[in-house]
């Protein structure tokens, strides 16, 4: 462990469970990296992903953007495209995109397609769907209204989705974000989750969370006072 990380765990007291407000506080007294280092969220949910009606996923639009500038990828034709590319898409197509893609070249973050372009993504499904890349109606990336959803994913939508052990990692920030943004980012991301509690799902919902930066240790939150945030 270095010197550096055992200054910062000092900062940070681990018997204790945070509210959202001390938390984003803490979590900006723990940048120490030369670069503007990402704030994370990671929870662990009282989900089995292995039932289809236990499987947590969706996107949110967080108020205050991620920080990141995000490249995206539209798959539409005709006026579709036109719109697409007028919203500030990165790269608009079909079979060129598929082309593409197929040969190994990934100039994008994320994947938009009109629903009528959906049976030439379904080629690159096994191409796509590993790298977390598959367009998908429950993050809203399947829609006829391209225009609208590569607004949302340029200005600062986050998907989410449960891992096979009911984990959840996103990012919701930078360091160089005030706290009330990273509060107000953070809060929006809870309720999003809580939205997508299962009804099968039994007891505490969220079991743990914590928030970090990209080089920090963790600060524990108080899962009984996220369950609240609605």
């Amino acid at each position: 462990m270095s010197k550096r990380y055992k200054q910062l765990l000092e900062k940070i007291d681990n018997t204790k469970s945070y509210s959202i407000e001390e938390a984003t506080s803490v979590v900006k007294d723990l940048k120490s990296a030369k670069f503007d280092e990402t704030v994370e969220i990671a929870m662990n949910l009282n989900v089995d992903p292995r039932h289809a009606d236990q499987m947590v996923r969706g996107a949110v639009v967080l108020p205050h953007g991620t920080g990141k500038t995000v490249r995206v990828a539209v798959f539409a034709k005709g006026a579709k495209a036109d719109e697409a590319k007028d919203a500030g898409a990165d790269i608009v197509g079909t079979d060129d995109l598929v082309a593409q893609i197929k040969e190994g070249i990934f100039n994008f973050d994320v994947v938009v397609a009109a629903p009528d372009c959906m049976g030439l993504v379904g080629q690159i499904g096994r191409i796509l769907g590993p790298k977390g890349l598959m367009p998908n109606p429950k993050t809203g990336t399947v829609t006829p209204d391209v225009a609208t959803a590569v607004k949302n994913v340029k200005g600062g939508q986050v998907n989410f989705r449960v891992d096979k052990k009911g984990n959840i990692h996103a990012g919701i920030g930078k360091a160089s974000f005030d706290t009330a943004q990273i509060k107000e980012n953070l809060e929006s991301f809870i309720v999003a989750i809580n939205k997508q509690k299962p009804a099968s799902a039994k007891g505490r919902y969220i079991k743990n969370a914590a928030l970090s930066l990209t080089m920090s240790p963790a600060v524990k939150l108080d899962v009984v006072a996220l369950a609240d945030i609605k």
